[in-house]
């Protein structure tokens, strides 16, 4: 299991996101965040072949999810955001 914290700069929201495999190979995830699109991202994250996912890049099954729900998104600021 590998845990880690995200504290955006620019919106302060606080995302925490865990990862967990059972076969060291397939990988699910858990997302608890303050943002509601965060939030919502992290329920439609699929569990993932880790090596998969590697060997496919930016074309991978996350990616694909997380380019769905964060239509827009900026370089410097997520554009999923109107609060900004």
């Amino acid at each position: 299991m590998v845990k880690t914290k995200v504290e955006a700069g620019i919106c302060g929201f606080v995302t925490e996101i865990e990862a967990t495999s059972d076969d060291e190979q397939n990988v699910s995830f858990k997302v608890k965040s303050d943002c509601e699109k965060i939030q919502k991202l992290g329920e439609k994250l699929p569990k993932v072949d880790a090596y998969s996912e590697i060997s496919t890049g930016f074309e991978g099954e996350l990616y694909k999810v997380i380019r769905a729900e964060l239509k827009g998104l900026l370089l410097r600021l997520c554009g999923s955001c109107r609060n900004l």
